[in-house]
């Protein structure tokens, strides 16, 4: 009798250990396959920045309302900020009160531990930029 319990656990065991080897993992939910930059905006930005890049209007008083994207080149004398805009979704935006008390994302560092190819990750952030370039609003100019 105990011969047999030890085997019928030994089959459970073995069954459950195979099967849990059978479950394949989820693929990373903080990637999505898309380049397209309105795609990558809507997955990594509109939670904060809004559907319409107009910034989140829900500010508490540990977390301000993230800034409208759709007036820098507005607020730039009429021409979009490019490089700017690339180095801070790049670096991140030390010394900006928009984003300092809060912290808006490093999304180059992000993307690169996401994605071990730095030319897709160069191509998001491309992407992500010339998408919030056509959002402008009111700009005399939108230069590149």
């Amino acid at each position: 009798m105990r011969t047999m319990l030890g085997a019928m656990a030994a089959v459970l065991v073995l069954a459950v250990m195979s099967a849990a080897q059978t479950v394949v993992p989820r693929e990373q939910p903080l990637v999505i396959k898309s380049l397209a930059g309105a795609d990558l905006y809507r997955f990594y930005c509109s939670t904060c920045h809004g559907e319409d890049a107009k910034g989140h209007p829900a500010a508490t008083a540990d977390r301000p309302a993230a800034p409208d994207l759709t007036m820098l080149a507005r607020r730039n004398g009429g021409v979009f900020p490019r490089t700017h805009v690339l180095d801070v979704v790049r670096n991140g935006a030390a010394g900006t009160p928009a984003h300092g008390v809060y912290g808006m994302p490093v999304w180059g560092t992000i993307f690169r531990g996401l994605e071990p190819d730095d030319v897709r990750v160069a191509i998001r952030i491309e992407n992500l930029v010339d998408y919030l370039q056509s959002r402008q609003e009111h700009a005399l100019e939108i230069g590149r």
